[in-house]
């Protein structure tokens, strides 16, 4: 199946089947869910402009993540500072966890705000292998390809990503008590 990308049935296709996908992978270097948006939208504003050819749907999904990486990469380069990252964190919205009391609540909020934390510490060449993995449910072969390494490599970052945040978790832990 050939995928055109200034044909309006072939980019709504793609549109519809990847849109979720590519906020995903956006939304998980960014965190900010007004600039997710935006920089999903330019990612299928160039998908479009672009005028190119794809032999597979595959193939269009696959140049649209790398595009959003790039564009979500590059704004968070540029917007990157330690202090400012972990206010974004702490500001994103809590969703109720049912069946919880306040104490066991107050516990999982600290382990995920501690976890996110570490997530965002890891240097980009871990961290996004390991988002792509763990909250876009891509495979090895598919990461390969977005950010253009071997699948060896890939699995190689994505065990070093999780050692680091073992590390930086266990770390936590040991200072508290």
């Amino acid at each position: 199946m050939n995928i055109k990308s200034t044909d309006r049935d072939d980019f709504a296709l793609v549109y519809e089947e990847n849109y979720a996908l590519i906020m995903q992978v956006v939304m998980n270097i960014v965190y900010d869910l007004d600039v997710a948006e935006d920089l999903t939208q330019e990612a299928f504003e160039r998908f479009y402009v672009r005028n190119m050819s794809f032999p597979s749907d595959n193939e269009a999904k696959y140049w649209l993540i790398r595009v959003a990486k790039n564009l979500a990469l590059n704004y968070a380069r540029r917007n990157k500072r330690e202090g400012e990252m972990i206010e974004k964190v702490k500001k994103m919205p809590r969703y109720a966890m049912k069946g919880l009391d306040g104490q066991e609540e107050t516990i999982r909020a600290e382990e995920e705000d501690a976890l996110r934390k570490a997530i965002i510490e890891l240097p980009d060449n871990l961290r996004l292998p390991l988002q792509l993995k763990e909250f876009s449910g891509l495979d090895y072969k598919a990461i390969g390809r977005i950010l253009g390494i071997s699948e060896v490599n890939v699995k190689v970052r994505i065990h070093r990503a999780r050692k680091k945040l073992e590390e930086a978790l266990g770390r936590e832990e040991r200072d508290v008590y």
